[in-house]
């Protein structure tokens, strides 16, 4: 397997869903989850290597969080429904097996995250720190496929 780096992003700040009237599913960025989806967006535009890829649960906030990356990187958003809350950890294990072999940012919700991290850990991953997965954070793991190395936490942008 070749060295690649997934990143694994949690979509940025999007109100409270118990304000939200509609469909949670169309529940959009909040101004402020507009400005960290734009630094996120520098941020991992800027990494080295760039994703190649940029994946993201069909719900608007994480479309939203994933496009300004995109944008950057001249690349078209995926909408995955295996990165949808509320998927098992079967879904999410196929979604890792089918990009494992390319730099790809996965975006997703506050219960599919600790699937991603777990299975990551599971295949050798070493976090820096605790597994957390702030609204607006990215988890950056360098490695393949069953021989992931150290893994970086990137704290929301306007918290670090």
């Amino acid at each position: 397997m070749p060295h690649v780096t997934l990143f694994v992003l949690r979509h940025a700040h999007a109100g409270e869903r118990s304000a939200w009237t509609g469909d949670d599913r169309t529940r959009p960025l909040s101004e402020r989850g507009e400005a960290q989806a734009r630094s996120i967006a520098a941020t991992l535009a800027a990494w080295s290597p760039a994703p190649a890829e940029v994946r993201t649960s069909p719900s608007l906030r994480c479309v939203e969080t994933a496009e300004p990356l995109a944008g950057k990187l001249g690349l078209v958003v995926e909408e995955d429904p295996r990165l949808f809350e509320g998927v098992g950890r079967r879904e999410v294990a196929d979604l890792l097996d089918d990009v494992a072999d390319r730099d790809v940012v996965l975006c997703s919700h506050g219960d599919v995250i600790p699937i991603l991290l777990d299975l990551l850990v599971a295949e050798g991953a070493r976090p820096e720190r605790g597994m957390v997965w702030q609204k607006a954070s990215v988890w950056v793991f360098e490695g393949s496929r069953g021989a992931w190395g150290a893994a970086r936490y990137l704290p929301p942008p306007d918290r670090s």
